[in-house]
């Protein structure tokens, strides 16, 4: 069992910079791959960027490759996602998630535990 919190979130500016950060109580965390994914009212939630257990791998959206950076830190408990040159349409709310296994999952229906979202905004 995991449990997730996200934070970090809010108002941004477009061109502006904000770092998202997901705490993680429970056992193991090393052992889990760990996702972000966003969702705005009507559409899909879509993967934003997943990182492997060791961190050695990591996926990125084509839409915010070279803009963010997903990194994690097993010893505490935590996995980040820093957001640079911020665009409008990065508007969402933005999901943690884990899965207990090796590898990469992109895919949302493969995640077992999710956080509550963090909401950000981004103006231009």
């Amino acid at each position: 069992q995991l449990q997730l919190v996200e934070s970090g979130g809010g108002l941004g500016q477009a061109g502006g910079s904000l770092r998202l950060s997901c705490s993680a109580s429970g056992r193991n965390f090393s052992s889990y791959v760990m996702g972000w994914f966003r969702q705005v009212p009507g559409k899909e939630r879509d993967v934003v960027a997943a990182i492997a257990w060791s961190g050695g791998s990591t996926y990125y959206a084509d839409s915010v490759k070279g803009r963010f950076t997903i990194s994690r830190d097993n010893a505490e408990n935590a996995v980040y996602l820093q957001m640079n040159s911020l665009k409008p349409e990065d508007t969402a709310g933005y999901y943690c998630a884990a899965r207990q296994t090796l590898g990469i999952i992109t895919q949302k229906e493969r995640y077992d535990y999710w956080g509550q979202g963090t909401q950000v905004t981004v103006s231009s």
